[in-house]
């Protein structure tokens, strides 16, 4: 009887294989570390003497990088053989498989601009393997849509404190507000507060009322708008904690030892039922329930 072999199976035993590797701790510690020596030859090389000096060798280190990572994109794509839609469905796995990918591309690799900008971009890599950064790259992301509502608020205001401030001061203090342009750069600067007490001084000397104006805006500006984009952004990372958390709850569920106690038992007695039925069928007599179902003989 010839035993046939699942399609599937070689590539499971190959997907475990590369998942134990990507797993292990060892792994994500030597990537880790990569990453960092990538960002170091980088910064190597702005040094020109130093890049003169040692350009082979910088040149040999880099390629290592290179080779390193894409060993490690491919034991990637190996762990995800049995599933390969799962790696296309994280956005880290398709960051790093772009980042790395892209330095094969020939156009790409024939601009040294452009191939520095995506070196540069493998240091971001770095949020696969730290947790906390991960969340808060995540948290930037979703506060987006706020911020741009922010700045579209805070434009406004700026907007309308300007003209208020060229319309006041144009031709007192035409240096800072004899435009729209220049109050409204002036007024940016003041958001940070540096300079307030300046230009407070000066606008005194125009007018008093001025005083109203510059802490009017002071208020709005460096403390409700500032305040609110705060909120904006802890909202958004409180989201990206949860996220991570539920993603890490989903991995856990996924992964081939996370079965519950109750399937893990189900399995083992289906295992039996079937040895057992296996055996009798082997036995010389047939199968048990077949002998049971046959009359006893007695003497008589």
């Amino acid at each position: 009887m010839t035993d046939l072999t699942p399609a599937g199976r070689g590539r499971t035993k190959l997907a475990a294989r590369c998942r134990a590797a990507t797993e292990a701790p060892a792994f994500g510690m030597v990537v880790f570390c990569v990453i960092l020596l990538n960002a170091g030859l980088m910064g190597a090389e702005t040094y020109s003497g130093l890049a003169e000096e040692y350009r082979q060798f910088l040149r040999a280190a880099e390629d290592g990088c290179l080779a390193l990572f894409t060993l490690e994109m491919l034991l990637r794509l190996g762990a995800h053989a049995d599933r390969p839609k799962a790696f296309f469905r994280d956005p880290w796995n398709l960051f790093d498989l772009a980042i790395v990918a892209s330095a094969f591309v020939p156009l790409v690799r024939e601009n040294t601009t452009v191939l520095r900008l995506l070196r540069l971009a493998r240091v971001l890599r770095t949020a696969r393997f730290l947790p906390h950064l991960r969340i808060l790259l995540v948290a930037v992301g979703r506060s987006l849509p706020g911020t741009a509502s922010f700045l579209f608020v805070g434009a406004l205001v700026l907007y309308v404190y300007a003209m208020v401030g060229w319309v006041c001061f144009a031709d007192s203090d035409p240096q800072h507000f004899g435009s729209v342009g220049r109050a409204g750069l002036t007024l940016f600067l003041l958001t940070t507060l540096d300079g307030l007490t300046d230009a407070v001084r000066a606008g005194l000397e125009i007018s008093r009322l001025s005083i109203l104006y510059y802490a009017s805006y002071a208020l709005l500006a460096s403390f409700v708008l500032v305040n609110v984009l705060i909120g904006v952004v802890l909202n958004s990372l409180d989201e990206a904690r949860e996220m991570e958390a539920e993603a890490s709850r989903d991995a856990k569920a996924g992964s081939p030892g996370a079965a519950g106690p109750d399937v893990r038992e189900r399995i083992a007695t289906a295992r039996r039922a079937l040895d057992e039925i296996e055996a009798g069928l082997a036995a010389p007599g047939g199968h048990p329930a077949a002998r049971r179902l046959e009359p006893s003989h007695t003497g008589g």
